[in-house]
């Protein structure tokens, strides 16, 4: 089992960072289905320090145990401030993002960029493994690109300066979220460190969990947007990756479970906000079931403006 610091994982499934959707609403739906290791979504680390009220929204670090608080920035000294904050907040783990892709995070040298600076990126996890008495874990890709796949070399800084757990994102940030994810390619990463490894990308099912696990010799498998509207996934892969049979839900009991997270959505959130998102979470639920199609379109017009629309939905959609 997955130990990080005097925390033992009970699962070696876990819930990727996902800006706009690993919210508390998101994290509570997940956890009735198992005692998963979960990541809030991406809090920058200026932001905790300028004590915005919309950052601490999003790390609710308080909410449940288990949930990492993944931290983003590039200067040393306030990624270490930021961690001593969401310490005192309450978060139990913190993690390192050097993996995300998109270019407004980019532009600020975080992110994946760091993968561009090894000096940099050792001196951050320096910084914030040493402000706190947390175990810190580290979330990277494969590389910048193709001709930089130094995914192993900062895998390997990690480990020397005290990071609990790495997690690899099998694309190049070059990629963003386009293209196959490289599970073999992971491996190079296990034959470098003695930490936990996790392996990311392109996992939305049991047998591509068992798939990624093979091929890129990790301890764990990270779960992404395979969970959007999905929150029972995490259950179903660690049933499976245990020998155990899945169990699959019948259609009433993923209503009552969309139904529970739309309304967590609209209870949490602030009223000229909440039932925007509380729409996108619904799509979410639309999303591979028959005429899905029709209902995104709904979603996306203005023919649902009620909560009592949103409920409607979900009940045609599940039926």
């Amino acid at each position: 089992m997955i130990k990080l610091g005097n925390i033992e994982l009970q699962s070696n499934v876990l819930l990727a960072p996902m800006a706009g959707v690993t919210d508390l609403p998101f994290r509570q739906v997940v956890r009735k289905f198992g005692n998963f290791l979960m990541y809030s979504e991406m809090v920058a680390s200026q932001a905790v320090i300028r004590n915005v009220a919309r950052t601490h929204k999003i790390m609710d670090a308080n909410s449940d145990a288990y949930t990492a608080v993944q931290l983003v920035g590039a200067v040393p000294h306030v990624m270490a401030e930021a961690a001593k904050l969401s310490y005192d907040l309450g978060a139990k783990i913190l993690d390192i993002n050097m993996g995300c892709p998109v270019k407004k995070i980019v532009k600020t040298d975080a992110g994946s960029a760091l993968m561009k600076d090894e000096k940099l990126a050792q001196q951050i996890i320096h910084a914030v493994v040493n402000a706190t008495p947390l175990p810190v874990t580290l979330k990277i890709r494969l590389g910048w690109d193709d001709n930089h796949l130094n995914a192993p070399t900062i895998a390997h800084i990690a480990e020397n300066e005290g990071i609990k757990m790495v997690t690899v994102h099998a694309r190049t940030r070059s990629q963003l979220y386009s293209g196959v994810a490289n599970w073999k390619a992971v491996h190079t990463v296990r034959n470098i460190i003695n930490i936990p490894l996790i392996v990311n990308g392109d996992i939305a099912d049991t047998e591509k969990a068992k798939q990624a696990l093979i091929d890129s010799g990790a301890d764990g498998v990270m779960i992404g947007r395979g969970a959007l509207g999905k929150p029972w996934l995490l259950r179903d892969i660690d049933n499976a990756l245990n020998g155990k049979i899945v169990k699959q839900l019948s259609d009433n009991e993923k209503l009552n479970v969309a139904k529970e997270h739309v309304a967590s959505v609209l209870n949490f959130y602030d009223k000229h906000v909440a039932f925007t998102l509380a729409k996108k979470v619904v799509m979410y639920y639309c999303k591979g079931r028959p005429n899905a199609t029709k209902f995104r379109s709904l979603m996306s017009n203005n023919s649902v403006k009620t909560d009592t629309d949103l409920y409607d939905v979900l009940k045609t959609v599940f039926s």
